[in-house]
């Protein structure tokens, strides 16, 4: 068993139930893109229920292997007439979003889309609500992003339908984020000067734990409409998380100090230096992490009874989830989000006649390599690969990246050889695909303007054409000179890359022809 797929008994044991004329209920999943919502999705058309989504960017959905599997209705949670439109003949509603990393205004963002879910929602009948928010204690001051979650929860449980607040803690699984700070911090620093929450009780729960939960909340009866806790089985201080991971993972165990003088803002800092996870997103986690999070009952077990085969423990939720980080092959990530506030235009298809300044840089080569593998190069480009150019450039630009509270060159990509759209790679993310000809990335890094790279290959008599052009557009004056100091780098970086590129493609045709010649 893995992370990946909630086991067969699991998931026959939570079947979907069909109303009396035989149809099968239909489950709305809002955040279907995200983190959980990608794994919750497969899992309930597993479950033999109908799935609809309310998704911004329809070719998102598509992206993922059930995108043609489920119907799809543009918008997102703010939008009144689609919210409508999504929960028409709907049994249960996931609501799985939240604005983490939305900056100021956040919690007016929350505030505004629960209450608009929950208004359609009422008004349309739907028969269940299931919301995941945050475990905390009762008796504490809690972090403005916590707050925002216990007040979504309260929103949702006001709406007149019944809903079923599912509030976990630290999720460990392969791609969540509280397992990537945990990965990071362990595996990067011999020795950990940490904040003082490490010393804190905290409860972790397996993501196949909360999926399992998730799924066995579409059952719970009409009647029910609360709040209930739900984690794994064991409660760990931070400090003995971070050691279990180095267990699993084959490392020492970390000697452990807790400093009184790193903030909330500092650490976050701290963590954004160390790990791939960007400042706006450490925040919120470390912020949570202020309090000691413990389950405070298992009333949950009464409406949804634990798995067959128990809880997983923490470490066995570690190791899951270090065999699908070693395959490179990861479901879902908390990259998946969009949550930098970064610009999602797409690019014109010429940018001169955009109606503003532009910059460009254009690079071609040709090759003697197949479209075919030229193509394979491109796809698996970044990550653990890089950028087939020079390293010591590229890293400088990553870590000036991180030292601004940018996500830096280490976020890495989800699959080693497979890209779709909305998946983050590095600094970057998948804005179009075509496969075998066009990957189209956006800039993620933190720039004064928008920045795009676009990588071709199309055939070329014998062999193929590399296309390669970086377009920027400037925002202001910042903009036109940061374009200016980066300029003289560019032969290095974008010739080099094309050289490289082009030549690890013909090795590859040539490695495959001695192949198949033997």
């Amino acid at each position: 068993m893995d992370d990946l797929t909630a086991p067969t008994g699991r998931e026959a044991a939570l079947r979907a139930q069909p109303s009396e004329n035989g149809v099968a209920p239909r489950a709305l999943v809002l955040g279907a893109t995200g983190y959980l919502g990608g794994r919750l999705v497969p899992r309930l058309l597993n479950a033999g229920y109908r799935v609809r989504v309310l998704a911004r960017d329809p070719r998102r959905v598509a992206a993922f292997d059930w995108g043609g599997r489920v119907e799809v209705v543009e918008g997102d949670a703010a939008d009144r007439s689609a919210v409508d439109q999504a929960v028409e003949d709907v049994d249960v509603l996931y609501y799985l979003v939240h604005s983490m990393g939305a900056g100021k205004g956040f919690e007016e963002a929350d505030r505004t889309a629960a209450t608009t879910v929950a208004e359609a929602a009422a008004a349309a009948s739907v028969g269940r609500i299931v919301y995941l928010g945050g475990l905390h204690p009762d008796d504490a001051q809690l972090s403005p992003h916590l707050r925002s979650r216990v007040e979504v929860g309260r929103i949702l449980l006001d709406s007149g339908v019944p809903t079923l607040v599912l509030q976990a803690g630290v999720v460990i699984g392969s791609g969540s984020a509280s397992f990537e700070m945990v990965r990071h911090l362990t595996e990067v620093l011999p020795y950990m000067p940490a904040p003082k929450w490490v010393r804190n009780r905290i409860q972790p729960i397996a993501v196949r734990d909360v999926l399992h939960y998730l799924l066995g909340a579409a059952r719970v009866g009409a009647d029910v409409n609360q709040a209930l806790d739900i984690g794994g089985p064991d409660v760990l201080r931070y400090g003995q998380m971070m050691n279990g991971y180095a267990v699993e993972a084959g490392l020492p165990q970390r000697p452990i100090a807790a400093l009184p003088v790193l903030t909330p803002r500092l650490a976050s800092h701290w963590v954004n230096l160390v790990t791939p996870i960007p400042r706006v997103v450490a925040m919120p986690l470390v912020e949570s992490l202020q309090n000691e999070c413990v389950v405070k009952g298992r009333a949950v077990d009464g409406l949804i009874p634990p798995p067959e085969e128990g809880l997983t423990p923490y470490r066995t939720a570690v190791a899951l989830a270090l065999r699908r980080v070693e395959v490179g092959e990861i479901e879902t990530s908390w990259q998946d989000a969009d949550v930098l506030g970064v610009p999602s235009d797409p690019l014109p298809n010429d940018p001169e006649w955009a109606g503003q300044a532009v910059f460009t840089d254009v690079r071609t080569a040709e090759t003697t390599a197949s479209q075919a593998a030229l193509w394979r190069v491109i796809q698996g480009i970044g990550g653990e690969r890089g950028w087939y150019s020079n390293p010591l450039l590229w890293a400088i630009r990553g870590w000036a990246d991180k030292l601004v509270g940018g996500v830096g060159l280490r976020r890495g990509r989800r699959h080693r050889d497979r890209l779709l759209i909305g998946d983050a790679v590095d600094f970057w993310r998948v804005e179009a695909i075509e496969p075998g000809s066009l990957l189209r990335l956006r800039a993620e890094m933190l720039v004064p303007g928008k920045a795009w790279l676009e990588l071709r290959a199309s055939p070329d008599g014998e062999g193929s054409r590399y296309d390669q052009r970086a377009v920027f557009f400037p925002r202001g004056l910042a903009g036109r000179l940061y374009w200016l100091a980066v300029l003289p780098f560019h032969g290095f970086i974008f010739a080099g890359m094309a050289n490289r590129i082009t030549a690890t493609a013909e090795a590859a045709d040539a490695e495959e022809a001695v192949a198949a010649s033997g």
